[in-house]
C-alpha cells in the first residue's frame, strides 16, 4: 500500500487550490532551475534509471524514448507533444491531473522538453475537457506571468514556450501520429512508420509524444531520485500509478497506488469492494476498454502491472479498471465496446474499416442469441485477421475485447444461441440466412 508521503499527485481530488502559490506549497517548481542545470543527459539517465514506463497504454520505457531524439539540434527544431486526448473508455486520470494539479504537469513539460532540446511543447487536449482546458490555460498564464515559462524559463537559461491545442473528440487522435496530423490541421489519420516521430514528427521535425501522467511525474522523480521511484512495484514495473476504477464497485474512484498492487486489494481497499461482495464478481477489464477482460478466477490473484496482466493474456493499458458483477450481460457489454471501435475507426485500413463493423454486427446478433455456434469460431478468426494488420493499434484494440470474450465466456454465448433456437423450434435467423 502506498503511503501518503509517497504520493506524487497530492491534489488529485481537488481538495486544495490548484493555482500557483498553493501548488508551490505542495512542492511544484521547487528547484526547477537546479534540475535543468544538471544537463540533458543527466535528466534522461535519471528517467531511465527510475524504470518509468509510458502511462498512456503502451508501457514503453520513457527515458529510452527520450533518448531516440537527436543529440544535436540542426535545421529542424525539436518538439515535445503531450497526448491529453484521453479518449479510452473507462480512463479518467489525466483530466484530474490537469484540473487539480496543472502546475506539476507544466513543470514536467519544461523539464522534459529541455531534456530533449525542445524549446516548444504542444499539449493536445480532448475538446470535451472544458474545465480541464480552462484550468490548464490559466495555470500556463500564471507560469508565464511568474517567469516560469518564456524567456529564461524558471531562471534556468532555457527559453521555452507551451501551447494548448484543442482536439475535436476523435479516439483515433490518441494514436501519436494521428495526433500529429490533427495538430498540423489535417484529418486525424495515423501515419505509416517509419519514419518515427523522433526522426520526422510534428511539421517533419524531431518530436516525442508522451502521455500527461508520464510527463507530470518527472519533476518529482528528479527531486526524490530514481532510487525512490524504484522502490515501488516489481522489476520492469516500477513506480506509482493512478488507477481509474469504475463499474460495479461501492465507490468508483481514481487513486494513486504502487505498481504491482493485487487487483483484489486495489478494489477492496479503495472502492469498498465489488457491489454485492467479491463472490458477485463476474469479470474485470483491467486496463481500459481495449484490453481483453479477465474472469473472476484470474482476478483473485492477479497483480496490476504490465507483465502480470500480459501473462494472463490481458494488459495494464491505461489502468482503467472496469468492474462487472454477475448482473452484467457480458456479450452485450462487449458488443457495445465493439460499436465504439467501429464508430471511431478512421477508415484508412480495410481490415479495421470493414472488420470492426462486421464484428459489431455479429456480436449484436449473438447478444440476442440469433447466431450459430459455428459463427463463434468465424468471429474469432476475423478478430485475428484484424489484429496486427492495420497501420495503428486501433485494429488490435477492436479485436482484443472480442478475443477475451470468446476465450473466457464462450459457454455463455453458446448457451444463449441454444436457448434462442429452442424458443424458435431449433431454427435461428442466422441459419435461415445461411441457407
Amino acid at each position: 500500500m502506498l503511503e501518503d508521503k509517497d504520493r506524487i499527485f497530492t491534489n488529485l481530488y481537488g481538495l486544495h487550490d490548484w493555482r500557483l502559490e498553493e501548488a508551490k506549497k505542495r512542492g511544484a517548481w521547487n528547484g526547477t532551475a537546479d534540475l535543468i542545470r544538471m544537463g540533458h543527459e543527466w535528466i534522461i539517465q535519471q528517467i531511465k534509471d527510475s524504470g518509468l514506463r509510458g502511462r498512456g497504454g503502451a508501457g514503453f520505457p520513457t527515458g529510452l524514448k527520450w533518448s531516440f531524439m537527436p543529440k544535436e539540434v540542426g535545421d529542424r527544431p525539436h518538439y515535445l507533444v503531450v497526448n491529453a486526448d484521453e479518449s479510452e473508455p473507462g480512463t479518467c486520470k489525466d483530466r484530474e491531473m490537469m484540473r487539480h494539479d496543472p502546475h506539476l504537469f507544466i513543470e514536467g513539460c519544461l523539464i522534459a522538453s529541455y531534456a530533449m532540446r525542445a524549446h516548444a511543447c504542444y499539449i493536445y487536449i480532448r475538446g470535451e475537457y472544458i474545465d480541464e482546458r480552462n484550468n490548464l490555460q490559466a495555470a500556463i498564464d500564471e507560469a508565464y506571468a511568474a517567469g516560469l515559462l518564456g524567456k529564461n524559463a524558471a531562471g534556468s537559461g532555457w527559453d521555452f514556450d507551451l501551447y494548448v491545442a484543442h482536439g475535436a473528440g476523435a479516439y483515433i487522435c490518441g494514436e501519436e501520429t494521428a495526433l500529429l496530423e490533427s495538430l498540423e490541421g489535417k484529418k486525424g489519420q495515423p501515419r505509416l512508420k517509419p519514419p518515427f516521430p523522433a526522426g520526422a514528427g510534428l511539421y517533419g521535425c524531431p518530436t516525442t509524444v508522451n502521455n500527461v501522467e508520464s510527463i507530470a511525474v518527472v519533476p518529482t522523480i528528479l527531486r526524490r531520485g530514481a532510487d525512490w521511484f524504484q522502490k515501488f512495484g516489481r522489476d520492469n514495473n516500477k513506480g506509482t500509478k493512478v488507477f481509474c476504477i469504475s463499474g460495479h464497485v461501492e465507490r468508483p474512484c481514481n487513486v494513486e497506488e504502487a505498481m504491482s498492487i493485487p487487483l483484489k486489494t486495489l478494489i477492496n481497499t479503495h472502492c469498498g469492494g465489488v457491489r454485492g461482495g467479491w463472490d458477485n464478481l463476474k469479470a474485470i477489464i483491467p486496463g481500459g476498454s481495449s484490453v481483453p477482460l479477465i474472469p473472476r478466477e484470474i482476478c483473485d490473484d492477479v497483480l496490476m502491472d504490465f507483465d502480470a496482466l500480459r501473462d494472463v493474456k490481458s494488459g495494464l493499458g491505461t489502468a482503467a479498471v472496469i468492474v462487472m458483477d454477475k448482473s452484467t450481460d457480458i456479450v452485450r457489454a462487449i458488443s457495445r465496446i465493439s460499436y465504439f471501435y467501429k464508430h471511431e475507426s478512421c477508415g484508412q485500413c480495410t481490415p479495421c474499416r470493414e472488420g470492426t463493423g462486421w464484428m459489431w454486427r455479429v456480436l449484436e446478433r449473438m447478444a440476442e442469441g440469433d447466431s450459430t455456434t459455428e459463427e463463434i469460431d468465424k468471429l474469432l478468426d476475423v478478430a485475428g485477421q484484424v489484429e496486427g494488420h492495420t497501420i495503428c493499434a486501433l485494429g488490435d484494440a477492436a479485436a482484443w475485447p472480442v478475443q477475451g470474450l470468446i476465450r473466457h465466456f464462450r459457454g455463455e454465448i453458446e448457451e444463449r444461441i441454444n436457448s434462442y433456437r429452442a424458443d424458435r423450434g431449433g431454427v435461428s435467423m442466422a441459419t435461415v440466412a445461411a441457407e
